[in-house]
């Protein structure tokens, strides 16, 4: 007998519809997959066979082919067990029902249980793109489900759920759609209020989460550059519904959602070890997967520590940087992941962190200090729009008793400046300054004459790229719309100016 039911594959952050066909027929006992199986759809055939018997069906003596089609794209995971078990059984007219509107996805365990797969959202969306009404997975995979509307999402803990909802015996209650919140992970991060002074690097940081520009902190040991960007998920500004989704979509893929989360709706806040390889920052794999720019995307990528970091890691940023996009090709094809992140690094001038101290001594050897700076290549020290230094804070910054501003003041100011944002750019693609195109910053980012002339004695003086030329276009007017300004005067492009001459103070000694 021959039965054919549907299922979803994963390539990448792409879903695709796959037919499962299951033929039994008389022969010398043999259990055969075919259509491109990896080694973990080959071992189904194992964990089918228990699970069936182990759930009171019978495991039919006979010769059977399971046929995964499109056959000439490699199947990869464990999401085809449950579709091939109830194959199975229609075709061994153990089930008789009509399944031409249904899709499985699933893991099973040798008791016939379901277990939790990866990337189950962009599957339930594809499946509910092409066409098809009710989707049957695990019951884990349910809550970030929920978000998918105009589909039937039935959650199932065992192979008997599945059965006696399709034969009508005990219907599954499909889940009920909604847009539950991430658990207030970010709302539980430090607040501002207990940096003490720091008032420059502070407004930094408000400009930088206000148009999702890239900065570098560049100070000694002890300075608080770490404490600044540990604060800085409490005033990132709130995630559109479509940002929320595709960041989702990217934690599924990567089995890295937290469980009971059917939406992150916080900013993700990614802070890899220097000792990361570079295949775990892009991502890898011989189909790959996410890597850290990724999991970071529409959030915080945060690299403590950067001349720490390989030199081949830190050039791989340079091009995902610019693009907001990684593409990684392997032998079984080549994929692309967003990663439009806000990169912020943190390093101190020299190996022992004194150079330039007021108070204290270097003790580097000649030329050590250099040699560390040397470490950040030109091109990636261009790509970071905003550049400051963190001083060392003195004692009576530290012995005030009286809070800083809290962060719920500056993300209100962040918020509404994102805002302004949003509605420039509808309809583009992109969401804030930090983003725009070369073409963008031409029609946005328009100074007035005066302030246009200090950009050109900056230009001339400082030796500027033309990268940077842009980089300094797009600050201001990022700061000028935090000021609720329609045009970008001259303290806009002046305080611009001054986030890209530290670069000057360092790195050509």
């Amino acid at each position: 007998m021959y039965a054919k039911i549907h299922s979803v594959g994963l390539f990448g952050l792409d879903s695709y519809m796959v037919e499962v066909e299951s033929d039994v027929s008389g022969g010398l006992p043999l259990f055969e997959v075919v259509g491109l199986p990896d080694k973990s759809v080959s071992e189904a055939k194992n964990r089918v066979r228990s699970a069936i018997k182990n759930s009171g069906f019978d495991f039919p003596p006979s010769r059977i082919t399971v046929n995964l089609a499109p056959a000439d794209v490699r199947k990869e995971g464990s999401v085809y067990d449950l579709p091939m078990l109830i194959a199975l059984l229609m075709s061994t007219r153990q089930l008789a029902c009509n399944t031409s509107l249904c899709a499985f996805i699933g893991e099973l365990s040798l008791d016939g249980s379901l277990r939790r797969i990866n990337g189950a959202l962009p599957m339930v969306i594809r499946a509910m793109q092409s066409g098809i009404r009710s989707i049957f997975l695990p019951a884990e995979n349910a809550p970030e489900c929920a978000v998918v509307r105009g589909i039937d999402v039935y959650p199932a803990r065992t192979v008997l759920d599945v059965f006696l909802h399709l034969t009508g015996e005990v219907p599954l209650q499909a889940v009920e759609p909604s847009e539950q919140a991430q658990d207030g992970a970010a709302l539980s991060a430090p607040d501002f209020r207990d940096v003490k002074g720091q008032l420059e690097a502070r407004r930094a940081l408000e400009v930088a989460a206000c148009g999702g520009h890239n900065l570098l902190m560049i100070g000694a040991p002890g300075s608080g550059k770490s404490m600044l960007a540990k604060r800085l998920p409490s005033i990132l500004p709130d995630m559109t519904f479509e940002e929320s989704l595709e960041t989702t979509k990217i934690y599924s893929i990567a089995g890295a959602l937290p469980e009971g989360v059917s939406l992150i709706t916080h900013r993700p806040f990614r802070a890899p070890h220097h000792t990361v390889s570079p295949a775990g920052l892009s991502g890898g794999g011989s189909i790959p997967k996410p890597g850290e720019i990724s999991l970071a995307h529409n959030g915080v990528l945060f690299l403590d520590e950067l001349p720490e970091f390989s030199r081949m890691a830190m050039e791989i940023l340079r091009q995902p940087m610019e693009d907001g996009k990684i593409t990684i090709s392997r032998a079984a094809g080549t994929l692309s992941f967003p990663c439009s992140v806000m990169l912020v690094a943190a390093m101190n001038p020299c190996p022992c962190g004194f150079f330039g101290h007021p108070v204290r001594q270097c003790t580097c050897p000649a030329g050590a200090a250099a040699r560390y700076l040397a470490r950040v290549s030109g091109p990636v020290l261009d790509r970071l729009d905003i550049h400051i230094e963190v001083p060392p804070v003195d004692f009576k910054k530290l012995a005030e008793t009286e809070h800083s501003e809290c962060s719920a003041d500056i993300r209100a100011r962040v918020n509404r400046a994102r805002k302004v944002q949003q509605k420039r750019f509808n309809g583009s693609g992109i969401s804030c300054n930090g983003q725009m195109s070369a073409a963008m910053t031409q029609e946005f980012c328009r100074p007035t004459p005066k302030a246009l002339r200090l950009l050109e004695q900056a230009f001339d003086s400082l030796g500027l790229s033309a990268r940077a030329y842009d980089k300094i276009l797009r600050v201001s007017r990022t700061i000028a719309d935090l000021e609720d300004s329609p045009e970008i005067d001259f303290p806009h492009v002046a305080e611009a100016i001054q986030y890209r001459s530290l670069d000057r103070k360092f790195w050509q000694k």
